[in-house]
């Protein structure tokens, strides 16, 4: 069975890129946010960790498409139009996973 704090991590990653559709892109919020919903297939570079999930692991400069590297194209992809949709969600999606880790650090976010 899924922790809460594990089903609220997973629900923000697809309640973060709704809310930034609906709120900045709300001409076209659906596709924004399926391609931003679309980003989080980031996480496949977890099928080359052992274990491939652990729950006390901070994804953030552990797996290859979580690596600081990776996260500063992100933000590079978000400031032009072209691939802007695609650079907010993988920051979001990063920006989500953080949140873990600084849980995991003891920071209180509420959960």
């Amino acid at each position: 069975m899924l922790s809460l704090s594990t089903l609220i991590h997973l629900a923000l990653h697809a309640l973060v890129p709704l809310a930034v559709a609906w709120l900045f892109f709300r001409s076209y919020w659906k596709k924004a946010w399926l391609i931003m919903l679309a980003t989080m297939l980031v996480d496949l570079d977890h099928l080359v960790a052992d274990p491939i999930f652990s729950p006390d692991r901070c994804s953030i400069g552990f797996h290859p498409l979580h690596s600081y590297t990776a996260i500063s194209v992100y933000l590079v992809m978000s400031l032009f139009s072209p691939t802007r949709l695609v650079g907010l969600g993988l920051l979001i999606h990063m920006a989500v996973d953080a949140s873990d880790c600084w849980r995991m650090a003891g920071f209180p976010l509420g959960w």
